[in-house]
C-alpha cells in the first residue's frame, strides 16, 4: 500500500495525514519522534480492515510545515484534536502511540478522558525513562549537548519536541488519573547490544509499570523485536489493536 498523504490546515499551520478504512472509533496512529506515517505501514492496509485509521505527522516532520511554536505535549495533543476535527473524526478514539507518541497519547487520555476509548501503548515512552539519561556514556553525553547547541541557531529546529520531553512528562504528572479503559502494552523484547543491560533492565521495568494505569491491561511481549515492532512483528501489533478494538465494541 503507498500511502499519499494528504493536507489540511490548521489554526497552528499546516499538516500532512492519511486518512483511510472505516468505523469507530476512530484508530488514531501517533508517531514516535520525528517519526513519518510511512512508518505505520505494513499494519495500516489490514487494521483499516477493521475501523477508519487516522495518521499525521506532526510540524516539523516529512511535508508538514515547520513548528513556530514549543512543540510540547499539550500543544501537539490540541494540535492533534483539532486535525482530527477537521477531518471530521468524532471521539472517542482507540490511540495507538509508538514510542514518544505514547507520552501524548498518556497525556490525551488524562486530559480528555471522555474522548479516549483505548490505548495501544507500542515500545512506548514512559515519564520514569528521562531517569535513564544517567547511564549514558560521556561521549554520548558530549555529543547530545554539541547537537542541541546548532539546534539553538534555527528557531524551527528549537522549538522540537525533543526539546520539550521534560515539560510533556510535567504535563501528564498535573493531569488527572489516567481513565479505566483498555490498554496494550507491546513491548520489543530482542536484546539490543549497543545499549547499557541496565537501561535495558529499568526500562523493561518501566514498560510494566503502563500495565498500572488501568485495571483493564494486557502486556504483549514482541519477542522478536527492537524498538518497532509495527515494522519487524507487524501481525503482533495488527493482532493487538483488533483485540482492543473487539473489547471496546463489546
Amino acid at each position: 500500500m503507498k500511502m499519499v498523504p494528504s493536507k489540511l490546515s490548521s489554526s497552528r499551520g499546516s499538516l500532512q495525514y492519511h486518512l483511510s478504512g472505516s468505523g469507530s472509533p476512530p484508530i488514531v496512529l501517533i508517531n514516535g519522534g520525528s517519526g513519518p506515517i510511512e512508518g505505520w505501514m505494513r499494519i495500516l492496509p489490514e487494521i483499516a480492515t477493521v475501523s477508519t485509521v487516522f495518521a499525521y505527522n506532526r510540524f516539523g516532520v516529512a511535508g508538514s510545515d515547520k513548528p513556530s511554536e514549543a512543540q510540547d505535549g499539550l500543544t501537539i495533543v490540541e494540535t492533534l484534536r483539532e486535525a482530527l476535527s477537521i477531518v471530521g473524526l468524532q471521539p472517542p478514539y482507540l490511540l495507538v502511540g509508538h514510542s514518544l507518541g505514547g507520552l501524548y497519547a498518556n497525556l490525551y487520555a488524562r486530559s480528555y478522558p471522555d474522548e479516549v476509548a483505548g490505548v495501544i501503548f507500542l515500545e512506548s515512552s514512559h515519564p520514569k525513562d528521562l531517569s535513564l539519561e544517567q547511564y549514558q556514556g560521556k561521549f554520548v553525553k558530549k555529543i547530545n549537548k554539541l547537537l542541541s547547541i546548532f539546534d539553538s541557531w534555527s528557531p524551527h529546529k528549537a522549538f522540537s519536541e525533543v526539546h520539550f520531553v521534560d515539560k510533556t512528562v510535567e504535563q501528564i504528572s498535573e493531569r488527572n488519573l489516567f481513565p479505566q479503559i483498555p490498554i496494550y502494552v507491546i513491548t520489543g523484547m530482542k536484546e539490543n547490544r549497543i545499549v547499557p543491560e541496565i537501561v535495558q533492565k529499568k526500562r523493561l521495568e518501566h514498560q510494566l509499570e503502563l500495565l498500572s494505569l488501568s485495571t483493564n491491561h494486557k502486556h504483549i511481549p514482541a519477542q522478536q523485536s527492537g524498538h518497532f515492532p509495527q515494522l519487524t512483528e507487524p501481525s503482533v501489533v495488527i493482532d493487538a489493536i483488533k483485540a482492543c478494538m473487539n473489547e471496546i465494541n463489546h
